[in-house]
């Protein structure tokens, strides 16, 4: 039996299966039965894949990617945000190869990625879909472009997302699993729980072969979220959907999370560009050596919640190693030139000033 009819045959099996708590193990097992399937699937088709992705180089602080059906705009819209010259024309799979373009916002450099036009069944190969969903997995950001006519394809590609391992908008499960050699499983939940037991915790567990091992699981899980923590093939990405054609006819209600705009009309791109730089939680400090003013021309980028270590790192290991304080004017601290050690959190437009050992 194939992977494929192996899948199919699990999915009916939960279809025809009522839910109820003494079943949920049982279709928890099932549900990590067609993950694993579908692991194995991915990998198999990767390997066998020649010059699957497009062979782009990462630039930047960032990368987006920009996916849709073909002709929705997304040629339009990367011309618009960056001086990229993506070819653009009134017919369909104009984009055959990635157009990359660098959006400055901010003190910011955003690697934006035009790519070629989904169609459905994508994430099965269909067309050039496991090169376009294999960008998206790199990418740190996906921006969904939508037809104001075609809405509900916003769904569809979501789905395509998921298929592949692609959570979008999600927070990573917190799962720790310790493996022993014997003991068999010793689980600690540190919270409530009322969508698992630790029988279905201990039935998804076993179709990875862990079958002895210390697991804490933080926060009340569904079994979909303890095989996603289980899976090595997941990655956890922040989504923007914007609706492009905004100056023709708009249907009556979008979700209030879409994004009307106007590639063609530059309508609602300034909002664009803001969303992008808020969704990739950028924060930016600027360095202030001693006995000297502040750069504040050219920030060093970092993630949001980085401490002065992390900012040291970036620097140079020796900003670590000869590290004895730090100065901070800006949100982080109470007054303004504070001292500060190496773990204090920074926020966004800090300014930093390193004391080193002599």
């Amino acid at each position: 039996m194939s992977i494929e009819d192996k899948i199919k045959a699990l999915e009916e099996e939960i279809e025809k299966t009522k839910y109820n708590k003494a079943t949920q193990h049982h279709i928890g097992k099932l549900k990590a039965k067609i993950a694993a399937l579908k692991e194995t699937q991915e990998t198999r088709k990767r390997g066998s894949a020649k010059g699957l992705g497009f062979g782009i180089k990462k630039e930047g602080h960032a990368t987006v990617v920009f996916v849709g059906l073909p002709s929705v705009g997304k040629s339009t819209l990367l011309n618009r945000l960056t001086n990229a010259e993506s070819k653009v024309a009134a017919y369909e799979f104009t984009t055959l190869e990635v157009v990359p373009g660098m959006l400055h916002y901010g003190g910011v450099n955003i690697q934006l990625l035009d790519v070629p036009g989904l169609i459905v069944g994508a994430a099965g190969g269909k067309g050039r879909g496991r090169e376009v969903l294999s960008m998206v997995r790199n990418a740190d950001l996906a921006l969904i472009v939508l037809d104001a006519k075609k809405l509900e394809v916003g769904e569809e590609i979501k789905n395509e997302l998921e298929d592949i391992g692609i959570r979008l908008d999600k927070k990573k499960p917190d799962v720790t699993i310790e493996k022993l050699p014997r003991g068999g499983i010793n689980i600690t939940w540190t919270t409530k729980h009322t969508k698992l037991d630790n029988r279905a915790v201990m039935e998804i567990l076993g179709t990875k072969s862990i079958h002895n091992a210390n697991v804490i699981i933080k926060g009340d899980l569904t079994d979909d979220q303890l095989i996603d923590a289980i899976m090595d093939n997941r990655v956890y990405i922040p989504s923007i959907v914007v609706v492009n054609k905004a100056d023709l006819e708009m249907p009556a209600k979008i979700p209030k999370d879409y994004l009307p705009i106007s590639a063609e009309k530059d309508i609602n791109l300034d909002k664009l560009r803001e969303l992008i730089f808020t969704k990739l939680k950028f924060m930016r400090v600027y360095l202030r050596p001693q006995g000297s003013k502040a750069d504040l021309e050219d920030p060093l980028i970092l993630s949001e919640g980085s401490t002065i270590a992390d900012m040291c790192t970036k620097l140079h290991k020796d900003f670590i190693k000869k590290f004895r304080y730090a100065m901070v004017w800006g949100k982080s601290v109470k007054h303004e030139g504070q001292r500060c050690g190496i773990n204090h959190a920074l926020k966004d437009k800090d300014i930093v000033t390193i004391v080193k050992e002599l």
